[in-house]
């Protein structure tokens, strides 16, 4: 057999991408708004919030996001002092740049700007070595849509359970 006939080997197949880090979820955020619309941002971090994130503590409860000078940024989260960093560590309350296209933010910029819709912060994970965030458009809920969707979970919790009876 001569080198130009030998069959090539067959390219390594592809590794099946990784699921996502979750580092923090807003479980109010549901709770408390109608989800219209979701994006995935990029977060702008310094050093020891990445090593603090890594160590999974972060919290996204009262976080939301706004759009200033055609930038969008995410306030209060909380996201606590690495506890090995020295007197440079980071401000757990700081206002942490989001990373979106320009095209994402003209959009969200026209959406806000409706009556009664905001953007809070669903998720944060690490998603191959980068942090993201899922940012929602919500519109708050009344005190009569929670009770509804309250009901509307236990009826099909009970269905789901006599389901597995039977």
């Amino acid at each position: 057999m001569t080198p130009a006939e030998k069959p090539r080997p067959s390219p390594r197949a592809p590794t099946p991408p990784r699921p996502p880090r979750i580092i923090a979820r807003n479980p109010r955020a549901k709770h408390e708004y109608h989800i219209l619309e979701t994006w995935e941002a990029g977060l702008v971090l310094t050093g020891t919030e990445v090593k603090a994130l890594r160590a999974g503590r972060a919290t996204l409860v009262g976080a939301f996001a706004r759009v200033r000078n055609g930038e969008v940024w995410l306030e209060a989260l909380h996201i606590p002092p690495y506890e090995a960093g020295n007197r440079n560590n980071h401000d757990p309350l700081r206002t942490r740049k989001l990373l979106l296209h320009g095209r994402e933010i003209r959009r969200l910029l026209g959406a806000i700007e409706q009556k009664g819709l905001t953007l809070v912060p669903l998720e944060l994970y690490f998603k191959k070595s980068h942090a993201k965030v899922t940012i929602a458009l919500g519109r708050g809920k009344k005190e009569y849509d929670r009770r509804d969707d309250l009901k509307r979970r236990d009826a099909e919790r009970e269905m789901a359970r006599a389901v597995r009876r039977r």
